[in-house]
């Protein structure tokens, strides 16, 4: 296996798995680090897709507990029931929507100006709620109604524009629809594991002609790198989020989208996927 692409995927499983459960767009960073390295091809965005489990496991490990009590509950225990509604009702909006708009949305918006517009707009919207005085409703993941379990899977659904963030998207719609930073946080990582599950299995499929026994190496270091930084950034966030607010994650998104609108409008870096 060729030692440049191990390096390469390395990177991005590192950048997969530090971005993925923060409010600042794994998908808008692995485009814009994907380009800086070259690797934006078709065997390039599946690599993207494929690393996406490893950040998956990272949270069935930390929440293993309390996901097997959920799985072993579901015959008899009305919580363990209503958790398990709860997220299938809200990964409804962004399968549906991906699968009617996914086409449309890869061919115009999956670029690294397109992507730095939608960092800046995230970091304003951002901004913008945690001005907002916080009304909390919901101090845990088991109290979500249905109801709130849907408007969350449509907030969920916004990250189908690259750039605007999965977690980032759940974590500030659940704030703004009256739910506490652990809860909202919480239920971001529940629901990534049934959306990126289903992303990374219907990207597998979509795609089987570019499988290659060879790419073996270059997947499982990706998958372990984003893995182990998955981990890192979960624990991480849960204590950041007892007693910070979400706004340093806010000006990193507009400088950050700054940054690469300057490069790219003075020329100071190729962006060759614009």
């Amino acid at each position: 296996m060729d030692f440049h692409l191990l390096l390469q995927a390395l990177i991005l499983g590192l950048v997969e798995g530090f971005t993925e459960f923060l409010p600042i767009s794994s998908t808008g960073h692995l485009i814009l680090v994907g380009d800086l390295l070259n690797f934006n091809d078709e065997r390039g965005k599946l690599f993207e897709i494929v690393i996406q489990s490893g950040a998956i496991f990272a949270v069935c490990w930390e929440y293993r507990a309390r996901i097997a009590r959920t799985i072993t509950g579901l015959p008899s225990d009305p919580a363990a029931q209503r958790f398990a509604l709860n997220i299938a009702i809200a990964f409804m909006p962004l399968a549906v929507l991906g699968l009617l708009f996914g086409k449309v949305i890869k061919a115009h918006l999956f670029n690294p100006v397109a992507v730095a517009t939608a960092f800046i707009l995230g970091g304003f919207v951002i901004l913008w709620a945690e001005k907002r005085e916080h009304r909390i409703r919901v101090d845990q993941v088991e109290d979500l109604t249905p109801l709130d379990a849907l408007k969350l899977g449509f907030a969920q659904a916004c990250a189908l524009i690259p750039g605007t963030s999965r977690s980032g998207s759940t974590i500030i719609g659940g704030l703004l629809f009256g739910l506490s930073r652990k809860a909202a946080t919480e239920f971001s990582f529940f629901l990534a594991i049934p959306t990126l599950l289903a992303a990374t299995a219907y990207q597998l499929y979509k795609e089987r002609a570019l499988l290659n026994a060879d790419d073996l190496g270059m997947w499982v270091v990706g998958v372990v790198a984003s893995f182990v930084s998955a981990f890192l950034c979960v624990r991480w966030l849960l204590r950041y989020i007892s007693s910070h607010d979400f706004t340093i994650f806010a000006w990193y998104r507009i400088a950050f989208g700054l940054v690469v609108l300057a490069t790219w409008q003075f020329g100071l870096v190729d962006w060759a996927a614009t």
